[in-house]
C-alpha cells in the first residue's frame, strides 16, 4: 500500500520525442514561433528611441603641493560632489536648462514644471570613478533624450554647470574663510592694542619699579650707599676740621691775649704742626683710595697749603718779635696775628661750616634716595606679580594675533590659488558625444528575446494540439494506458498517395521554415544596422 502512494518521479521528454512532436505539429509550431518573434520585434520598433550622451570629468589635483600652500577647504571630494549635485539637480537649475534647450516639448502640454523636473532627474545619471586609494578621481555625466543633439547639448550644459559650480563653491568657501579670519584678526588686533596700552600705562606709572629694573636698582642702591659712605666720611673729616679750626682759633686768641700781657710761646706753632701732620696723614689715606682729581684730595691739599702759609707767617712774626724791642714787637705781633693768621682761620672756619651744612644736606639727600630705592626693592615682588598678570594677558593676545595673522595669510594664498584655478578643480576630459545609436530600447536584445518568446509560443501551441488530438504516439504513452509489456510493434504503412502528400507537406513546411528564418535574419540585420 505504501508503494502505491509513493510519488512517481517527473518524467521529461527525450530529444527524439521533442523532434518528433515538432515534426508532426510543424505548422502549429512554426506559425506561433514566427508570430511570437514578430510581436516582440515589432514592439521594439514601436517603442521610442532614447539616445544617451556622456562626458568624462577629471578631478585635477592642485598644481601647488599641499605642503607649500594648504587648502582652506574641506578635501572630502565625495561630500563636495554631493553638495554640487544637489545644487545642479535643483528645481531652479533644471528648469533653466529645460527652458534654454526646449526639452520635453511634447510633454509640456500635459505635465507641470515639477513633473518635467522629475523626468529630467531620472534621465540624468552620474557615475563616480574611484582610484586605488578609494578617492574620487573622475566621474561621468550621462543624459538621455529622444533627440541625440538635445542629449549632447544638455550633457554639455550639465558638465559646464558642474565645473562652474565647483569653482564658485571653492572660491566662495575660501573667500568666506579669509573674511572670517580677517574679522577675527581685527578683533584680536583691537584686544592686543588694549593690552599694549595697559602694559604701557603700567610701565609709565611704575617707572623704576619694574621687574626688569630690579638689577639696575640694586646697582644704583649700591652706588648710592658708596656715595653716602663717602659723604659721611667727608662730613666726619669736616667735623674734625671744624674742631681743629675752632681749637686753633681759640689758641690764636689765647696767644693774642698773652701777647698783650707780655706772655708768649710757641703754643700756636705746635698746634699748626700737629694739624699739618694730621692733614698729611689724611692726604696719604685719600691718595691711596682716590686719584689726584678727586674733590676730597684736592681740598685736603688746599688745606695743607693754607696751613703751611699760616705757619710760615706765624714763624715770621715770631722772628720779628725776637729781634725788635718788646713793645714794638708786641704791638706788631698782636696786629699781625690779628690781621693775618686769625683772619685766615676765621675764613677757613666759615668755609668749613658751609661745607658741614653742604655735607649734611648731601647725606640727607643720599639717605632719602637710598630709602626710595630700598622701598622699590621691597615693593618689587608685588610689582612683579602685577606686571606678570598684565604681560600674561598681553602675551596670550599677541600669540593669538600672530596665529590668526599666519592663518589669514595662508588663507589668502589658498584663495588666490583657487581664483587662478591652481587648486583642486574639475576638467572636462572628453566632450559630450553625439550618440548615433539609441541607448533604449536595445532592439538587438529584444530581437533575441523574440526568438525565446517564439519558441515558447510554438512549443506551447504544438504541445497543446498534441494533447487535444488524443493520439498515442510513443511507447511510453501506450505503457501508461495498457498495463502489459509490448511484444510486437507494427510500423506505419502509408499508401503512395499518402507518401506524396507527406513529401509535399514536408517541402512546404521546409520552405515556410526557411522563409521564417530568412525573415528573422533580415529583421535582425535591420535591427543591428539601424537599432
Amino acid at each position: 500500500m505504501e508503494e502505491e502512494f509513493q510519488e512517481k518521479p517527473t518524467e521529461f521528454p527525450e530529444l527524439h520525442q521533442v523532434v518528433g512532436l515538432i515534426s508532426r505539429r510543424r505548422w502549429h509550431f512554426l506559425l506561433p514561433f514566427f508570430a511570437g518573434w514578430l510581436l516582440v520585434w515589432g514592439i521594439s520598433w514601436l517603442l521610442p528611441s532614447v539616445y544617451r550622451s556622456g562626458t568624462l570629468i577629471l578631478v585635477e589635483q592642485p598644481a601647488v603641493p599641499e605642503k607649500l600652500v594648504a587648502s582652506n577647504i574641506d578635501n572630502d571630494i565625495q561630500r563636495q560632489m554631493d553638495s554640487i549635485s544637489q545644487q545642479i539637480l535643483s528645481r531652479t537649475r533644471l528648469l533653466q536648462i529645460i527652458d534654454h534647450l526646449n526639452l520635453y516639448a511634447e510633454q509640456r502640454q500635459h505635465k507641470n514644471p515639477d513633473d518635467l523636473v522629475e523626468v529630467m532627474r531620472k534621465d540624468v545619471e552620474i557615475e563616480l570613478s574611484r582610484g586605488d586609494d578609494r578617492k574620487l578621481s573622475a566621474f561621468n555625466i550621462y543624459y538621455s533624450n529622444r533627440d541625440p543633439r538635445l542629449a549632447q547639448q544638455a550633457t554639455s550644459e550639465l558638465a559646464n554647470l558642474f565645473i562652474t559650480e565647483n569653482i564658485e563653491q571653492r572660491q566662495g568657501r575660501s573667500e568666506n574663510t579669509t573674511r572670517f579670519l580677517q574679522d577675527q584678526l581685527d578683533q584680536a588686533r583691537e584686544k592686543l592694542a588694549e593690552q599694549e596700552a595697559r602694559v604701557r600705562e603700567f610701565k609709565d606709572k611704575h617707572i623704576g619699579e619694574l621687574p626688569s629694573q630690579t638689577q639696575s636698582n640694586l646697582q644704583i642702591l649700591s652706588g648710592l650707599q658708596t656715595q653716602l659712605q663717602a659723604q659721611e666720611d667727608a662730613l666726619n673729616r669736616a667735623r674734625q676740621q671744624n674742631t681743629y679750626l675752632e681749637s686753633l682759633l681759640s689758641q690764636y686768641r689765647a696767644l693774642n691775649q698773652g701777647s698783650k700781657t707780655g706772655e708768649g710761646g710757641p703754643v700756636g706753632l705746635a698746634a699748626i704742626d700737629k694739624e699739618l701732620d694730621r692733614l698729611r696723614a689724611q692726604l696719604a689715606d685719600l691718595s691711596a683710595r682716590y686719584t689726584d682729581k678727586h674733590p676730597d684730595v684736592r681740598k685736603t691739599k688746599e688745606q695743607i697749603a693754607s696751613t703751611e702759609k699760616a705757619r710760615e707767617r706765624l714763624v715770621a712774626d715770631m722772628s720779628k718779635r725776637g729781634n725788635d724791642p718788646a713793645p714794638a714787637m708786641a704791638a706788631t705781633s698782636v696786629l699781625d696775628i690779628k690781621s693775618a693768621p686769625m683772619l685766615e682761620l676765621e675764613s677757613q672756619l666759615k668755609a668749613n661750616r658751609t661745607e658741614l651744612v653742604t655735607r649734611q644736606a648731601a647725606v640727607r639727600e643720599f639717605e632719602g634716595k637710598i630709602g626710595e630705592y630700598q622701598g622699590r626693592l621691597n615693593h618689587a615682588p608685588v610689582m612683579e606679580q602685577q606686571f606678570t598678570d598684565i604681560t600674561r594677558d598681553y602675551e596670550q593676545s599677541k600669540a593669538n594675533y600672530d596665529s590668526l595673522l599666519a592663518k589669514k595669510n595662508q588663507s589668502e594664498m589658498a584663495t588666490d590659488l583657487e581664483k587662478t584655478q591652481q587648486g583642486e578643480h574639475f576638467r572636462m576630459l572628453d566632450p559630450p558625444n553625439l550618440p548615433i545609436r539609441p541607448d533604449k530600447p536595445n532592439r538587438l536584445r529584444m530581437c533575441g528575446l523574440g526568438l525565446v518568446v517564439g519558441l515558447m509560443f510554438g512549443g506551447v501551441a504544438a504541445g497543446a494540439v498534441e494533447v487535444i488530438g488524443g493520439k498515442v504516439q510513443t511507447e511510453r504513452q501506450i505503457k501508461k494506458i495498457v498495463p502489459f509489456d509490448i511484444l510486437v510493434e507494427i510500423p506505419n504503412l502509408p499508401t503512395p498517395v499518402e507518401q506524396a502528400a507527406a513529401r509535399r507537406s514536408a517541402l512546404l513546411a521546409g520552405a515556410a521554415a526557411a522563409a521564417i528564418l530568412l525573415a528573422i535574419a533580415v529583421g535582425s540585420a535591420i535591427t543591428y544596422l539601424r537599432g
